[in-house]
């Protein structure tokens, strides 16, 4: 039987779990079945180019962003939605470049409309038992005589369902008006997107995106078999810290590698599922994640076989507030921060370029499942 127990490391969008080779036994906790028949959504070919494409985008916005928060709670799903309405607008080397980083180079815009308004309209409907909210939205600004242009709005709102609402953002009242929609759109996990500091009157618009999440796992871990026991958080501190460690002995999807331990932990019907990946070595994070690309993370998934594992993880919060400037930078979306050289001309009435993006995110993991949100703000 795998063990998979002890200290844990988060990752991508959701988290990442622990384990050790150390076997203590498990018959006190039971044996189940977690095992369901996942339902996904049919795609075709030139589809799974696009999601190959979006999976490599996740890995390289973790691998950029890990570094610059205590907490990696990150929703790339979000950025993405965020991006591409917003690539509406854009031109030129500016909309090239969002099209390479987001990863779907010469499909372009058109593309990443099709992909969001698929994902948009299927993903809460995949699992009763599971909720997925997507929204999304454009507030701009009168004062400043911005106009949204009728292609770019008609698009926002056939593709991303976005109603774009004119205010006048000197009236004291904008920043608590966004700050009330992404509550409203994430179950009121997300309180504050833009704090006071955050939020300009001269800003000709703020473009948002939330994606809200609450899955049901499949087989429920029991609370009386949850313990306080010695966790270790990578690269948060090297004090010895307790939490309340869940446990279950149960058939998951297993697979493990010379660097890695992993295994799904599936919501619901098996439409949505957790991967929770282990090091073998808790300091080789950064080697983990210079693995990790669409190709590898397919292997990982034809990898994965049904293993009685004896699992043990954490019960636990984190949140992230993450300025996406320099990330984006780095990877490659330089043009559409730099005032002089940012191109979106079908965007509104404005010469404009991006001035603020970043991410709010939260995640919440018990015994009855996870409850994750995350709001993006360009």
């Amino acid at each position: 039987m795998k063990n998979m127990t002890k200290w844990a490391a988060m990752a991508l969008l959701t988290t990442a779990a622990g384990c050790s080779n150390s076997d203590n036994g498990g018959s006190d906790a039971g044996i189940t079945d977690s095992q369901v028949t996942p339902v996904s959504i049919d795609i075709t070919p030139a589809e799974q180019q696009l999601v190959d494409a979006g999976n490599d985008f996740t890995f390289n916005l973790f691998r950029e962003s890990r570094h610059l928060t205590m907490s990696q709670v990150l929703s790339p799903v979000s950025v993405t939605y965020a991006l591409g309405m917003l690539n509406n607008g854009a031109a030129g080397q500016t909309q090239e470049q969002i099209n390479t980083v987001l990863g779907f180079g010469q499909a372009g815009a058109a593309a990443i409309n099709d992909y969001c308004y698929k994902m948009l309209v299927r993903a809460s409907k995949l699992d009763e038992k599971t909720r997925v909210m997507i929204a999304n939205t454009i507030f701009v600004n009168n004062d400043m005589g911005c106009e949204l242009l009728p292609d770019f709005q008609s698009k926002a709102k056939l593709f991303y369902q976005a109603v774009p609402e004119a205010r006048s953002f000197s009236d004291g009242k904008t920043r608590n008006v966004i700050n009330q929609w992404a509550s409203d759109h994430t179950e009121q996990m997300i309180k504050e997107v833009l704090s006071a500091d955050e939020f300009s009157a001269n800003a000709v618009s703020y473009l948002l995106n939330a994606i809200y999440f609450k899955g049901i796992w499949a087989m429920k871990f029991d609370k009386a078999q949850t313990r306080d026991e010695v966790f270790n958080h990578i690269g948060l501190t090297n004090e010895v810290i307790y939490k309340p460690m869940m446990r279950m002995v149960a058939q998951f999807p297993y697979a493990e590698n010379s660097l890695y331990q992993a295994l799904q932990l599936p919501y619901g019907n098996g439409a949505y599922q957790m991967t929770v990946l282990l090091p073998r070595e808790k300091d080789n994070l950064d080697g983990i994640m210079a693995s990790l690309n669409a190709t590898s993370w397919q292997q990982l998934q034809q990898q994965l076989d049904s293993t009685l594992v004896d699992l043990k993880l954490p019960r636990f919060e984190a949140s992230t507030d993450l300025d996406l400037v320099p990330v984006m930078k780095k990877l490659g979306m330089s043009r559409a921060f730099d005032s002089t050289q940012a191109e979106f001309p079908l965007f509104c009435n404005k010469d404009i370029y991006i001035g603020l993006m970043k991410q709010v995110a939260k995640i919440m993991v018990d015994e009855e499942g996870t409850e994750a949100a995350a709001v993006t703000v360009i």
